[in-house]
């Protein structure tokens, strides 16, 4: 075994329904502006926009239930409720007719996002790490194998906010649907086993506060509960 200078960080982890092994992540891909009636309410032409994609660490994982901080560093802190695609397999170059194979299981999760310094970095042209790549950023429910849920393409996708509905779409409004989100990644990014992809939000973003109750769900897949302290 090596020696390491200091103890190495643990591996980031998700449950799996029905199992009692542990998912473990290797990388988040989030995709950008995928539900058209979000990239409008942000201001963009949905019809003229290729799929874009950016990163959050695997270690800014938070699971279902937990109480997290209102996120240093910002004023205008907004979720959005994601459908969340887990690869078993990975590659280079993966035909969309054969990308489904590489999915393990689908979960649900929040793109929390520091919207005052998103909207500054773009602003200034820069990258958008330190609106979407903090601490506690990435909640995500535990993850339900393929086997149990299938493919889902459709159904609602939700968020409430102590209660009252914000976010309520429909997965059949994704503009890049599940095997072509793989499929463009992968002529990008080698993808590897343990990948997530954050397939994009729908309409009704807005911000939270502390002491917020957020609760969101992707029908046939699972729901999500997070505190704001």
């Amino acid at each position: 075994m090596p020696a390491y200078a200091f103890s190495p960080a643990a591996v980031p982890t998700l449950p799996i329904v029905g199992s009692d092994a542990l998912f473990p992540v290797h990388r988040i891909y989030c995709v950008g502006r995928n539900f058209a009636d979000h990239a409008i309410e942000m201001g963009h032409d949905p019809s003229k926009e290729p799929p874009f994609f950016f990163q959050k660490n695997p270690d800014t994982l938070v699971h279902s239930g937990a109480t997290i901080p209102y996120p240093k560093g910002s004023t205008d802190v907004h979720h959005e409720v994601e459908l969340v695609v887990a690869l078993k397999e990975g590659g280079e170059d993966i035909p969309v007719a054969r990308a489904l194979d590489h999915v393990f299981g689908y979960a649900v999760g929040l793109d929390l996002t520091r919207r005052d310094l998103q909207a500054e970095a773009k602003k200034l042209g820069r990258p958008w790490e330190v609106a979407k790549a903090f601490e506690e950023s990435a909640p995500c429910s535990a993850i339900v194998p393929t086997g149990i849920c299938g493919h889902p393409d459709q159904g609602r996708i939700f968020l409430k906010v102590n209660g009252e509905t914000r976010q309520d779409g429909n997965l059949n409004q994704m503009i890049w649907k599940v095997p072509e989100m793989i499929a463009i990644l992968s002529t990008l990014f080698r993808l590897a086993p343990g990948d997530l992809i954050f397939a994009g939000t729908p309409a009704g973003v807005g911000a939270i506060a502390r002491s917020d109750v957020l609760e969101g769900g992707v029908d046939n897949v699972g729901e999500i509960r997070l505190t704001i302290g």
